[in-house]
């Protein structure tokens, strides 16, 4: 009986330890954080990597500035992403970016009606953001890699002008990448530099950036990153007074972020990121953490 007994403790042990190893796999792939963050390496000819992402930045209602400013409601900026990278041979690789919005806006006061009073709404807008597509190509490969990157986003977004809320630059945007980079045993090392050209009289933009990651574990890397955009503040688009108010994909939008992300590998072809960012200065861009989560497949 005794024996029995203890049998049957052992069962409901085994079930436990099965449950909690199984949601603490469900948990990390929920809270992992996808960036997509430019690299030298390129796919394999016919080797295709999709990454389906989600990132949300929490409620916020305050921009960075010269001095800071807030804005009129409280925003939540949500987009979902599908992203891919196709081997068109083995040194040059076809990419996608296809992104949706979801942003809601509380509280919004419209600053174009003149009211008496409380005059402020609710909206919330799902909408297509830029998509882009380009083109990644290594030119050199020893210790180092060295490639180029020129992307195009498309202006796929759209605006709403009663709640102010847009979805994407109101432009076309070319994105021309220099990346250097390489691996060692376990950990590697990248860098880019580039520039986002953009149309419509928007300002253009300087960027730099890179990261440094290893591993840690048999399957998990732990990876410190650095991005920067700069405005060459050399744009004078007039946007509407409701866009202003809600500074959502405004003209001079900058940044410097310094965070950590994490990479969990189930296989050698399927896995979860995790990210996070921290911004230590920026423009016309919310003044709050960004908080995305990923799942990778290769084929």
């Amino acid at each position: 009986m005794k024996q029995l007994i203890i049998y049957n403790h052992l069962i409901k042990f085994d079930k436990k330890v099965f449950i909690m190893k199984n949601i603490t796999k469900l948990l990390f792939l929920f809270i992992s954080i996808s960036v997509f963050s430019q690299g030298p390496w390129t796919q394999e000819k016919g080797k295709v990597y999709t990454q389906l992402s989600f990132t949300t930045i929490p409620t916020y209602n305050e921009l960075f500035g010269d001095p800071d400013y807030t804005i009129s409601g409280e925003i939540a900026d949500n987009t979902i992403q599908f992203y891919s990278e196709y081997g068109l041979s083995n040194k040059t690789t076809l990419l996608v970016n296809l992104p949706l919005k979801l942003i809601t806006i509380n509280g919004f006061q419209n600053p174009a009606i003149d009211c008496i009073g409380d005059c402020s709404q609710d909206y919330n807008k799902t909408s297509l953001g830029n998509i882009e597509i380009g083109l990644k190509h290594n030119f050199y490969n020893k210790t180092w890699l060295l490639s180029g990157q020129l992307s195009m986003e498309a202006n796929t977004g759209s605006f709403d002008g009663n709640s102010g809320i847009r979805t994407g630059y109101d432009a076309f945007t070319f994105s021309p990448l220099f990346i250097a980079g390489r691996s060692f045993s376990k950990s590697y090392l990248q860098t880019f530099i580039g520039s986002n050209i953009r149309t419509n009289n928007y300002s253009s933009n300087f960027k730099i950036g890179g990261e440094y990651g290893g591993k840690i574990s048999k399957n998990i890397w732990l990876i410190g990153f650095l991005d920067i955009s700069k405005s060459f503040k050399n744009g004078d688009i007039v946007l509407p007074i409701t866009n202003l108010a809600t500074g959502l994909y405004v003209n001079d939008q900058e940044y410097g972020v310094l965070g950590i992300k994490a990479i969990g590998e189930f296989s050698d072809n399927f896995g979860v990121t995790a990210s996070l960012p921290a911004a230590f200065f920026g423009n016309n861009v919310a003044k709050q953490l960004a908080l995305s989560f990923g799942v990778y497949k290769k084929f």
